[in-house]
C-alpha cells in the first residue's frame, strides 16, 4: 500500500509539473524556435528560386548554418536548442498525461505526442551539439542523409516494401497536415476568443497557407520515396532541399518555389502565433 501511495504521489507531482508555468514557458519557447527555423528555410528557398542559393541547403541544416554565421551565432543556437528541448518535454508530458481539451486523452493523440517528442528531442540534440562544436551534427545535408538511409533500406530483405510504405506514410501525413490547415482544425488548439478580428484573420491566413504548403512539401517528398522504392533507385528519394529545388523544374519555373517559400515562412509566423495563443 505504501509503495502504491508513493507511486500515486509521484504521478500526481509529475502531472502538476506538466501543467506548471515552467512547462508553459518551455512549450511557447519551442514554438518560437520552430518558427525561426521555418522562416529561415523559407528565406533560403527564396534564394534558390532566384539563384543557386549561395550553396546553402534549404532545410533544417541550412537554417542552423545560417544562424551560426551570425554574430553570437553559437549563443543563439544554444538558446534555440534549449527552446526546442522545452517543446520536446511538453510533448512528452502530453504523451504521458494527455493533451489540452476534452479529447486530449485519446490514445491516438497521445501516440502522436510521443512521436513529436522523439522528433523534437532529436532536433534539439542536433542543434545543441552543433552549437557546442560538433559541426557534423544538425547541419548535414538532408538530401545526402535521405540517399544514404534509402540505399541501406533497399538492400534489406523486403527493402522496397519498407521504403514504399514509409513514403506512403509521409504522403499520408502531408495530406493530413494540409486537410487540417484547410479545415482550420487548429482553431480548437488556439485561444481564438482572445484575438481581435484582424488578428484572427491574419492567423487564418498564415495558418491555412503555411499548413497547406507544409503538407504539400511532405506529399512531394513522400512521393519521391515511393518512386525510389518502385524503381529501386535510392537517388530518386529526396530530402527537404532537393524536394524544394524540384519545384523549380515544373512548368511554373521558380515561381512555384516562391509560393512554397512564402508558405513555409507563413508557417513560421503561424508557429509564433501558437507561441502566443496556444492552449498548453
Amino acid at each position: 500500500m505504501k509503495a502504491n501511495a508513493l507511486s500515486m504521489n509521484a504521478r500526481g507531482k509529475a502531472r502538476r509539473a506538466s501543467r506548471s508555468r515552467a512547462m508553459d514557458v518551455g512549450a511557447r519557447a519551442g514554438f518560437v524556435a520552430r518558427g525561426v527555423i521555418y522562416l529561415l528555410v523559407g528565406v533560403l528557398a527564396l534564394r534558390i528560386a532566384f539563384s543557386d542559393g549561395g550553396g546553402k541547403q534549404a532545410d533544417r541544416g541550412g537554417a542552423i548554418a545560417e544562424i551560426a554565421e551570425k554574430p553570437f551565432g553559437s549563443i543563439l543556437l544554444l538558446v534555440l536548442g534549449v527552446a526546442l528541448a522545452g517543446m520536446a518535454v511538453w510533448r512528452l508530458s502530453e504523451a504521458a498525461f494527455g493533451l489540452a481539451g476534452p479529447d486530449g486523452g485519446k490514445a491516438n493523440k497521445r501516440a502522436m505526442a510521443a512521436a513529436r517528442f522523439v522528433f523534437y528531442a532529436f532536433v534539439s540534440y542536433s542543434v545543441l551539439s552543433y552549437a557546442l562544436g560538433d559541426k557534423s551534427s544538425g547541419s548535414g545535408s538532408s538530401d545526402r542523409q535521405t540517399d544514404d538511409v534509402t540505399a541501406r533500406a533497399l538492400q534489406w530483405t523486403g527493402g522496397q516494401w519498407i521504403v514504399g510504405i514509409a513514403g506512403a506514410v509521409v504522403v499520408g501525413a502531408g495530406l493530413w497536415m494540409a486537410y487540417r490547415a484547410l479545415a482550420r482544425k487548429y482553431h480548437k488548439h488556439l485561444k481564438m476568443g482572445e484575438m481581435t478580428k484582424k488578428t484572427r484573420q491574419a492567423v487564418d491566413v498564415v495558418g491555412v497557407l503555411g499548413g497547406t504548403v507544409r503538407g504539400a512539401v511532405f506529399v512531394t517528398a513522400g512521393g519521391f520515396a515511393v518512386a525510389a522504392a518502385v524503381q529501386h533507385e535510392p537517388g530518386r528519394a529526396k530530402g527537404m532541399d532537393d524536394t524544394l529545388r524540384s519545384f523549380t523544374e515544373t512548368p511554373a519555373g521558380p515561381w512555384l518555389l516562391v509560393l512554397i517559400a512564402v508558405g513555409l515562412a507563413a508557417f513560421g509566423l503561424f508557429s509564433w502565433a501558437n507561441a502566443r495563443w496556444r492552449k498548453i
